[in-house]
């Protein structure tokens, strides 16, 4: 059985419940858009579960941010849905009709005791801002893209995929 994770916001407006098999927070992603609108240490910490367990209240102080991405000289609207309460501004999760399947909440607005992770994956280097210093342990890898291994790998390859 997947592990229910409960979350929110910070005022109170908005509480979800969802489940997801791959609640170890592992991955830390370093690119622009996540440490802007969700990592005040310079990354965001992203997990994964199961879109059509996602059970919100206070649906009303949710908004939708999508992203511009500069793709070399052009840019494009991200098809991610970033939900954030409209109150407080707590970015919450990310949705993408892309895979619909899946949503990842920030485990920053999770209030579930989460697993430690046994190691980090350090991701999008390439764009990490000039005044962050990564915490790289001896078992952590790290790439200046996203890595091969998908968030559900991960936690398979390691024995920790919640059943």
């Amino acid at each position: 059985m997947p592990m229910t994770l409960e979350g929110g916001c910070r005022c109170g407006a908005v509480s979800f419940t969802v489940d997801s098999h791959t609640p170890v927070p592992y991955q830390r992603c370093y690119c622009s858009i996540c440490r802007k609108t969700a990592g005040g240490g310079g990354y965001a910490i992203n997990l994964g579960a199961l879109n059509d367990t996602l059970k919100v209240k206070g649906k009303k102080h949710i908004g939708v941010y999508h992203a511009v991405i500069d793709r070399g000289g052009t840019c494009e609207t991200s098809s991610g849905e970033r939900n954030f309460c409209k109150s407080c501004g707590t970015a919450l999760w990310l949705y993408d009709p892309n895979w619909p399947e899946l949503v990842h909440p920030h485990a920053s607005a999770i209030d579930t005791d989460l697993p430690i992770p046994p190691s980090l994956v350090h991701c999008l280097l390439k764009d990490k801002a000039s005044w962050v210093t990564p915490n790289v342990g001896p078992d952590d890898q790290t790439f200046d893209h996203y890595p091969d291994e998908s968030i559900e790998d991960w936690h398979k390859s390691r024995g920790l995929w919640v059943d």
